[in-house]
């Protein structure tokens, strides 16, 4: 009989932690280069776009919501850095929950793991295609739609286009990026007329296979390849280049807050409560369930504790300090926004960029889009790093093929024919598929692993109280509790639709556990006193 519940044991994995040679991952990683790979997955485009929709929830006191999601995400960061430096394993939540929750809890969250890193990796892949396309417009070099989207963005663009000159030709004094101008745009592209459509379709001139209309995002496809390919040569140099592509964002967050702050009107931000916080409480409250999504992507440090050359000190270090630099850049950049620009007037799609615009600055928007383009490109390096791993655990545990998806190439010392494969199916993804549905799958498949590592810190310390701690989650049961909380009611406020997916996905994962993994489970086969293949 299975036993559903196994854990695997802490003596077990400190043992594989010990593990040194060529098949074993190489432990190259300082606290530079995990902040870094922290600050790198978390600061994407999200800071010049989020903020611009959160500023019409929250007004100035968009610091505020700011300073309430990070508190949020402070929760599962403790939590996730107790585990870090107790079990340095690359599995991340997957190895935390299989030795405290069971191995049906562990293959359930390793398989929503896939769900956050790799969609996510295609998401933003899609993503850093579009800034692309922005930077080459500055020099004025024009991609076809249909090389530049896939079939269903570039079409949607394309009625975009020409649902914003039909709204500009309609009506003179309607001014872009105003909600007054997006809600003419959205009211002829809803109204769908035969002119429209027609238009719409003559500008992405795409050619035709089969009789249908495709499009191919070139641009998408080819950063996830030039990204698979640096995580194949390795650690050491994919953490290099991330530390350079970091310190380009980071560099171009710090000139938007030193220019912008000296535009900044500080009776933008109020004189009291009502106009710093004109709806409130539930106004900060609903502009940090938004933004909320701009810190994901902190938990994927954990996943390296493998290649960190001192875990148990470096790994809590890195993954606390790269939520905390990024939530002072962020409070800095709403204070830059909200105080440039009156909240009302705060343009939605790109906030930052037209606040610098509108005063001139046009140089200064370009170095925007460089910024928010570096932003993504380590975005994906994570993320795709961050899936290699978690699969490389799962099939050193015998619940996917080992000889494929735990085979370390005996140069690199990488995870070589996962991370290929992992590489090609996100480019796949990325280039064919319309991204934003799979954007808030990622969403919740990252909460559900918040708050089971909020639960497993629980667990374990009733479990086990006497196991050595290099760094312990302060304020048990407190932390953990709210972590629960916090994460839980960010899922519900997701919608019907997304916990739907969710569930579908999680039962595609339950197939492949009943057909393969529990057959060659290495912790089954122990109970059973079996070998595995």
């Amino acid at each position: 009989m299975t036993d559903f519940f196994a854990k695997k044991p802490i003596e077990l994995l400190m043992e594989e932690a010990r593990e040194t040679g060529t098949h074993s991952l190489k432990r190259t990683l300082g606290v530079f280069q995990l902040t870094a790979l922290g600050v790198g997955a978390v600061i994407g485009a999200g800071i010049f776009v989020l903020s611009g929709l959160g500023a019409h929830y929250a007004g100035p006191g968009l610091m505020l919501s700011f300073v309430l999601s990070g508190l949020g995400c402070a929760f599962a960061a403790l939590c996730y850095a107790e585990f870090a430096a107790m079990i340095p394993l690359a599995g991340s939540a997957y190895t935390y929950a299989y030795a405290t929750l069971g191995e049906i809890f562990a293959w359930i969250i390793g398989w929503d793991l896939t769900l956050e890193y790799a969609m996510g990796a295609s998401t933003v892949s899609s993503g850093w295609s579009n800034h692309f396309i922005e930077l080459l417009n500055v020099f004025h070099i024009k991609m076809p739609l249909w090389l530049a989207y896939d079939h269903w963005t570039g079409l949607h663009t394309a009625e975009t286009i020409v649902a914003r000159q039909m709204a500009q030709a309609s009506d003179s004094t309607l001014v872009p990026g105003t909600q007054a101008f997006l809600n003419k745009v959205t009211d002829i592209m809803g109204a769908q007329s035969p002119e429209l459509v027609q238009k719409a379709h003559d500008l992405l001139n795409a050619p035709h296979l089969f009789g249908y209309e495709v499009g191919f995002n070139v641009p998408a496809f080819v950063i996830a390849l030039v990204i698979t390919a640096i995580l194949v040569i390795g650690i050491k140099e994919s953490a290099r280049f991330n530390a350079t592509i970091v310190t380009i964002k980071v560099a171009v967050v710090i000139f938007v807050i030193g220019l912008g702050f000296r535009y900044v009107s500080a009776s933008n931000w109020g004189s009291d409560w009502s106009n710093f916080a004109p709806y409130g409480f539930s106004g900060i409250g609903a502009g940090a369930a938004y933004i909320f999504f701009a810190y994901i992507g902190f938990d994927a440090v954990s996943t390296t504790a493998q290649e960190a050359k001192n875990p148990q000190r470096d790994l809590p270090i890195g993954i606390i300090a790269s939520l905390l630099v990024c939530t002072v850049l962020y409070i800095a950049v709403a204070a830059v926004l909200t105080g440039m620009v009156p909240w009302r007037e705060v343009n939605i799609e790109a906030p930052i960029a037209r606040a610098f615009l509108d005063r001139g600055l046009t140089g200064a928007s370009h170095i925007i889009t460089l910024g928010a383009l570096a932003g993504l490109t380590s975005v994906m390096l994570v993320m795709l790093l961050g899936q290699t791993r978690v699969l490389y655990s799962m099939a050193k545990d015998g619940l996917l093929p080992q000889k494929f998806f735990a085979d370390v190439h005996p140069r690199f010392r990488t995870p070589y024919k996962n991370t290929m494969l992992v590489g090609l199916l996100a480019a796949i993804v990325g280039c064919l598929t319309p991204i934003d549905d799979i954007g808030r799958m990622v969403n919740i498949g990252t909460l559900l692993a918040f708050v089971i590592v909020c639960i497993a810190v629980l667990a374990l310390r009733r479990t086990n109280p006497g196991q050595p701690r290099p760094f312990r989650t302060p304020w048990v049961p407190f932390v953990p509790v709210m972590g629960i909380l916090f994460n839980g009611y960010m899922m519900y406020k997701l919608g019907w639709i997304n916990w739907a997916r969710l569930i579908i996905w999680l039962i595609i994962g339950m197939v492949v556990y009943f057909t393969y993994s529990r057959k060659h489970s290495r912790v089954q086969a122990a109970l059973e006193g079996r070998k595995t293949t």
